[in-house]
């Protein structure tokens, strides 16, 4: 019996055509595969998109607020005014800034400018981060510090640090850049979060419910954090015996490290250094001459804020005055917090010698 005999060639093509159907095959299963896991939103390989969004938010914002003056557009009516645009942003009040659309441009002449750094304590953290263009449902940190300097006052001096921390966050990147100038080093970090919690806090310092001859009831609120504060979901609740008043406050901002006054009477107000005075008068709250609102006997003060997205407000801080607290007032004294607990009457004084805005 004779064998069939295959000639060298015929054996290359065989193998050749193996390859090209085991190649096609392969790539057939990667086409399926792909198109599973597209399906099933799962990722070949190390890359992220939402990792690789969150990287390019993070360099797109502080190539914004890094690279040129920034601007401020007023928004009058719902429209914007771009006739009235304006680069110098630092300028304006948080209250102007609030109502209008900032990008917050720090360099000036190609260097970092403290005068812009400074102005940051204008912004609310919302406004800022849409100024540089962070979506929805992203929060962020901002941290500038003089990490190197001939002056040693001036060394590690920290000249921001606002915005929420990536603790409790799903992910997060983080974007840095460096400026050499005036014989000093200074580092800008922005951190940009997917996620997180905003945990502003604000503080009532001292309280003056019973004021002499003409003058007004009023409120002193400090804002501890870098960034202004919006007062959208804060309120205050008064108690008298059985009586209870609340007050939601709709609008209005606090500067940061800065203190506002809540006053029964804007033009007999007195307000030092504040910088911001808000008339409570007009809604009931607070009282001016003869009109006693705040008690003059027993009297509770609270300050609650409602994060956005829940129904109830959390306590933020508690006074008592009058009862078992210690704390009587004469007309012209007020209440002065000494910095420590935000619930405890033993924080608060009785001083002769009202401060408001200092």
């Amino acid at each position: 019996m004779q064998g069939t005999v295959y000639s060298h060639s015929e054996r290359e093509d065989g193998a050749i055509t193996a390859v090209i159907e085991f190649l096609t095959a392969f790539v057939l299963f990667l086409m399926i595969l792909t198109a599973f896991l597209s399906l099933a939103q799962l990722e070949m390989g190390s890359n992220d998109p939402s990792l690789d969004r969150l990287d390019g938010a993070a360099v797109l914002g502080m190539d914004r607020i890094s690279s040129d003056e920034g601007w401020f557009v007023p928004i009058q009516n719902e429209v914007f005014d771009y006739d009235n645009s304006s680069a110098n942003w630092h300028l304006f009040s948080a209250k102007q800034l609030d109502s209008g659309r900032v990008q917050a441009g720090l360099i000036v002449n190609g260097q970092i400018n403290e005068t812009k750094i400074n102005a940051l304590h204008n912004l609310s953290e919302d406004g800022f981060a849409i100024g540089i263009g962070l979506d929805e449902g992203y929060s962020f940190h901002l941290n500038i510090v003089i990490t190197e300097s001939n002056d040693i006052q001036r060394m590690g001096q920290v000249l921001f640090d606002g915005g929420t921390e990536k603790h409790g966050t799903r992910s997060s990147s983080t974007s840095y850049r460096y400026f050499y100038q005036n014989d000093e080093t200074i580092q800008v970090i922005l951190e940009v979060h997917d996620g997180g919690r905003k945990n502003n806090q604000l503080q009532i310092t001292e309280v003056h419910p019973r004021p002499t001859q003409s003058g007004p009831e009023w409120i002193e609120i400090y804002n501890p954090n870098d960034f202004a504060v919006s007062l959208y979901g804060w309120s205050l609740t008064h108690t008298a015996g059985s009586s209870v008043s609340n007050l939601l406050l709709k609008d209005g901002i606090i500067t940061g490290k800065a203190t506002a006054i809540f006053t029964g009477d804007v033009s007999s107000q007195v307000a030092g250094n504040a910088s911001e005075v808000i008339d409570l008068g007009v809604d009931g709250f607070l009282g001016v001459g003869s009109i006693d609102i705040l008690s003059n006997g027993n009297g509770q003060l609270a300050l609650k804020y409602t994060q956005i997205f829940e129904s109830r407000p959390v306590d933020i801080q508690r006074i008592n005055w009058g009862g078992d607290t210690g704390l009587f007032l004469i007309n012209g004294q007020s209440i002065v917090w000494d910095g420590t607990s935000m619930f405890d009457s033993a924080s608060w004084t009785i001083s002769d010698d009202p401060t408001p805005g200092n």
